[in-house]
């Protein structure tokens, strides 16, 4: 885990000090690699290389970067892990390539030495962003890991292509003045995240996930080239119809034997290894495989909070007991959580609104304690059917459906007028009477999103209402139009058997990569701890998308296989329970102790004389949350997150 950047010019349009200009760069995403720094230049083509080193496999001086192969052609900037490059290795060291350390990335470079651009890429088993310089061919290579754990932007300044691990690290190059993209700030407003290949800035770039991207030099300029060297909707579809019928106990057994492979693999380290633990099922079959794979007490990390509601702590603790781990846990008060919030800006250096981001940050600080690598569990939902959208959709679709659309209308229009908090407090005076499983938090706010999908006449439709908080974003944003992401992505899940099927490929293209792993990604980094994510493992995505859904979502109940492996180490009881996101009460807090900083943000002056936001609308929700009219933490929040950047980051240095 690392930060990687560099620079080249068109011809005649070179940098004077091309090493301190990579430094500066870099120094903005030192936390990304606290241990180490490099440059390599190019002073002929004005060209630098800059890595910054988190150093988690071949600590000594063998393993810095930027590294060039032995046979001088290449160069290498890498942030991630290739989990194979054991297998690798071995496989060059037959062939006779030199190897002078036991790094990954000395693999990676080899690996391009013997098999060309493409080929290396897609024998790497891995997360990573990285950056080949060709010497000869005077090309820049830049590619991404195949599910987009790590992150890598790019832009052209006056003629300068540049690259980064962080947007931060590109303000610092000369003439940097890029203008806000109002349909991203539109996505952002409904989503929680800038989808890629969009940034917040008009002209400014994601690589996106499995892709790459060729910077030639030739006598009119650059060329950039871009391509594909792994396409998940593809993958997925191809897997998807081609399903074989398996016997339950059979497709057990596989599943569980693939993901002690795959764990293996990602329990490689040089350095302190542990993982995070919540006790649910995604963090609590990792740990529970991690620990047969172990010969010692696997170092497990939780966080818990005193908000009813939002304390997942004794549950992971049970399970860390259950399974005999070295378990750390840590009760964060409201005010050491609220304390996170002015560093965010600095965490995410694009505009970001999960406000998961918290606790995030806060179990990473925890683990870093002790040690440098932590697993987790992120990507069980999206590949085997976790979310409550994946049952409730394709349920609330196929009945609806059933119903004249005008009386659906007209049932939704009289649901949709009351309020959210009248809807909590009845349902507050009957949550006794419930099964624990239907005792759901927000029931306002869901009762209401259940009630506007009742007039929706489209399935996708449907998700798109599930997954947006603000619905018409072009109605807050001014100057934005209501870009659809759902509507550019539909080609590339037509092919899925299933209205389930289809979400989950699209959450895995969209909200996985650019809202799930960008929150690990960033809160993790801020304290150099490096997170690997064993589900994401290619080889898995691929296994699971070739399982028939039965397997996967059954009677309403999803994650059925993946429940059905972790029965094996823990109880069923330990762990079955209804899903709670890692949130905290946000909505509670920006009425008490934020509410003031809120205040400062959404000040109806300041937001007129920016000019971003209809200072109407953001003023009426504000109000209408005050008074506790309505819960609008989810609408009021991606506001603030980019208030707060835009106070940050646009003025000058």
């Amino acid at each position: 885990m690392c930060g990687i950047l560099g620079f080249v010019p068109a011809t005649g349009k070179r940098e004077t000090d091309l090493e301190g200009l990579c430094e500066r760069m870099g120094m903005e995403m030192r936390h990304r690699g606290p241990d180490d720094s490099g440059v390599w230049i190019d002073p002929q083509i004005g060209l630098a290389l800059g890595h910054r080193r988190l150093s988690i496999v071949d600590l000594s001086a063998a393993g810095r970067q930027p590294m060039m192969s032995a046979n001088g052609r290449y160069v290498i900037a890498l942030n991630g892990e290739i989990y194979n490059f054991g297998e690798l290795r071995k496989l060059l060291e037959s062939s006779g390539y030199p190897f002078h350390g036991h790094s990954d990335t000395e693999v990676a470079l080899a690996t391009f030495e013997r098999f060309g651009w493409e080929a290396a890429l897609e024998r790497f088993v891995g997360m990573f962003a990285l950056a080949l310089w060709d010497r000869e061919e005077r090309t820049l290579w830049l590619a991404r890991d195949r599910v987009g754990e790590k992150p890598l932007y790019y832009a052209t300044v006056n003629g300068t292509f540049l690259f980064a691990s962080d947007l931060a690290a590109l303000r610092r190059f000369p003439g940097w003045s890029p203008d806000i993209d109002r349909d991203s700030l539109g996505l952002m407003m409904r989503h929680f995240y800038v989808p890629a290949p969009r940034t917040i800035y008009q002209d400014v770039y994601k690589l996106s996930a499995g892709g790459w991207l060729r910077i030639s030099l030739d006598g009119a300029g650059l060329a950039l080239t871009p391509g594909r060297y792994w396409d998940a909707s593809e993958v997925a579809t191809d897997a998807a119809q081609n399903q074989r019928a398996l016997e339950p106990a059979l497709a057990v057994d596989q599943l569980d034997m693939l993901l002690r492979k795959t764990i293996c693999d990602k329990m490689i380290t040089d350095v302190p290894l542990g993982a995070f633990l919540s006790g649910g099922i995604d963090s609590s079959t990792i740990v529970a495989l991690m620990q047969v794979e172990s010969m010692k007490p696997v170092r497990t990390f939780s966080i818990g909070f005193e908000e009813a509601g939002y304390d997942e702590a004794v549950e992971a603790q049970r399970v860390a007991q259950h399974l005999g781990t070295s378990h750390t846990e840590l009760y964060v008060s409201a005010s050491e959580a609220q304390a996170v919030i002015p560093r965010l800006p600095d965490l995410y250096s694009e505009p970001f609104a999960d406000s998961s981001q918290i606790p995030t940050y806060l179990v990473s600080a925890l683990a870093r304690q002790q040690v440098t690598v932590a697993l987790s569990g992120d990507g069980g939902d999206e590949l085997f059917g976790g979310y409550n959208r994946y049952h409730l959709g394709q349920r609330i679709w196929r009945r609806s459906a059933r119903v004249p659309l005008s009386l659906r209308e007209t049932v939704s229009s009289l649901a949709r007028r009351l309020p959210e908090a009248r809807i909590e407090q009845f349902f507050d005076q009957l949550r006794p009477m419930f099964p624990e499983r239907w005792r759901h938090k927000q029931i306002g706010r869901k009762v209401q999103k259940l009630a506007a999908l009742l007039s929706i006449p489209d399935e996708m439709e449907v998700y798109k209402s599930l997954i947006s908080m603000w619905p018409e974003p072009s109605a807050l944003v001014l100057g934005s139009s209501n870009v659809d992401l759902v509507d550019q992505l539909r080609g590339r899940i037509g092919g899925m058997p299933t209205f389930t099927e289809r979400m989950m490929l699209l959450d895995f293209l969209t909200y996985l990569p650019d809202d799930i792993l960008t929150k690990v990604d960033r809160a993790s980094m801020g304290e150099s701890l490096e997170v690997r994510v064993p589900f994401l493992d290619h080889r898995v995505a691929e296994h699971a998308w070739r399982m028939p859904l039965e397997l996967k979502v059954r009677r309403g109940e999803g994650k059925w296989i993946l429940k059905k492996v972790l029965e094996r180490y823990v109880p069923r009881t330990l762990f079955e329970r209804p899903k709670m996101g890692f949130g905290v009460p946000i909505g509670a807090w920006l009425r008490g102790p934020l509410r003031d900083w809120a205040e400062t943000l959404l000040d109806s002056s300041r937001i007129t004389r920016e000019g971003y936001f209809r200072a109407t609308l953001v003023e009426r929700h504000w109000r209408a949350h005050l008074e506790q009219r309505a819960d609008n933490a989810h609408r009021l929040w991606p506001v603030l997150m980019f208030q707060a950047w835009l106070e940050r980051y646009e003025r000058p240095y």
